[in-house]
């Protein structure tokens, strides 16, 4: 007890979360039924002080709990996720560059004689044979001008046979002595001149009956024709005017230039094989590299500016969707192939310098492996150093792990681009990355 007749308030001692019960004295009945819970005494003063303590020593407690229920709360669950058993084939080493289609051929037309435009015999954009009427000029001054050489053809005709008759005439009188030797001679000029004049008749008619022929513009390969460059009542100039062009669809030639060492490589296993380097060929909007061909020429020198040399591959185009002028990814058979681990390539995670993925082990735990990777097969990234076959490693839901050693709910599910089960997975190819 204090002076004032209070009760001393010591410190209360700390609670631990599993000290939760807390003796509070009790009060007599007729004490609560009076009300007089804390009369203003000593024993009340009291019994207050011990009611506060008690109410501290509540919050602490719970204060207790909630804090181990938060520290079991941030243990998460064990991750969902789905694990695949790392792939081992055959792979072959692809090298990629980028290219350009090309037309076999591409023509552009050109009127061979001038003359007005008198129709376009073609829909712009179609496919067209060799041969296939495109353009029609008018033709009259050229019908008048054959019609002009056939006359002056018989014309000369006429005064070959006239010669002709009049030397064989003077051949007789020459034997009878009855004409001088210059008459003679004469005669059988005039006789020779004659054949002659009817040959250059002849030429002319050919040459108008060629020109005739060239007021119809015609297809001289099989393609796709381009647009109509000029319509008809316009002037086409001989060898001049642009009339449309004409490029061919199939088989179809794609151009790039690869690197000096790369050249040399692919010669030596060109020898080897002794077979064309294979190549195959991807657009810009297309999966994968579904056309396959080969490489049918290299120029003779590198450039010693760029170091490259260029070179051309050809494929088959049956279906047209090879376009001369389009941009095309170009892989190119690097060398013979070899066995390889592969893992889908979204599985490999980065650490500064360092790759890594998570493998689940015996004990439903993600363990952290370094690796070592080289290029893409088929959709699939080798992996040179870190894994083992029949590792399985988390494929889908690698985000959900949060540190090595996680606890995780795995499900297994195929590697990407593997074989099913119980079929022979195809030789795979690589390339660089």
């Amino acid at each position: 007890m204090n002076l004032d007749g209070y009760p001393d308030l010591h410190p209360l001692p700390r609670l631990h979360p599993h000290e939760h019960r807390i003796h509070v004295p009790t009060l007599p009945r007729k004490a609560l039924m009076k009300g007089s819970i804390f009369p203003s005494t000593a024993l009340g003063s009291a019994v207050g002080a011990l009611s506060l303590a008690a109410a501290i020593g509540l919050s602490l407690a719970s204060a207790g709990c909630s804090s181990r229920a938060a520290e079991n709360a941030g243990m998460p669950p064990p991750a969902q996720v789905s694990v695949a058993q790392v792939v081992e084939r055959e792979v072959h080493p692809w090298d990629e560059y980028t290219g350009r289609i090309a037309a076999v051929d591409s023509v552009e037309l050109r009127p061979r004689v001038s003359g007005y435009v008198e129709r376009v015999a073609f829909i712009e954009g179609q496919e067209v044979t060799k041969g296939q009427l495109l353009f029609i000029i008018d033709k009259r001054p050229y019908e008048a001008a054959l019609a002009q050489a056939q006359a002056q053809l018989e014309r000369a005709r006429s005064d070959a046979a006239l010669a002709q008759a009049q030397n064989q005439r003077a051949q007789a009188l020459i034997e009878a002595k009855a004409i001088s030797r210059e008459d003679f001679e004469s005669r059988r000029a005039a006789s020779a001149s004659g054949n002659a004049g009817v040959r250059a008749a002849e030429a002319a008619v050919a040459a108008a009956r060629l020109n005739l022929q060239f007021t119809e513009v015609r297809s001289p390969i099989d393609g796709r024709a381009g647009r109509a460059l000029i319509t008809e009542g316009n002037l086409a100039q001989a060898d001049g005017t642009l009339l449309t062009t004409v490029v061919s669809l199939d088989p179809v030639h794609v151009y790039f230039e690869a690197d000096e060492q790369s050249y040399l490589r692919y010669q030596q296993e060109a020898r080897d094989r002794g077979v064309a380097n294979p190549v195959r060929v991807g657009l810009a909007g297309e999966q994968g590299y579904p056309h396959q061909g080969s490489v049918d020429f290299i120029d003779n020198q590198v450039d010693a500016g760029t170091g490259t040399i260029r070179a051309r591959a050809v494929l088959p185009n049956p279906d047209r969707s090879l376009t001369p002028g389009l941009f095309a990814r170009v892989q190119l058979q690097g060398s013979a192939g070899f066995e390889a681990k592969l893992v889908d390539d979204k599985a490999i995670l980065t650490d500064q310098d360092r790759k890594y993925v998570y493998v689940v082990d015996g004990k439903h735990t993600a363990q952290r492996r370094d690796v070592r990777t080289a290029g893409i097969a088929d959709g699939l990234r080798i992996v040179t150093d870190g894994l083992q076959p029949g590792d399985r490693v988390v494929v889908e839901g690698v985000q959900k792990v949060f540190f090595p050693g996680m606890p995780v709910k795995e499900s297994i599910v195929p590697m990407p681009g593997s074989a099913p089960a119980g079929t022979a997975a195809p030789a795979a190819s690589i390339a660089a990355r």
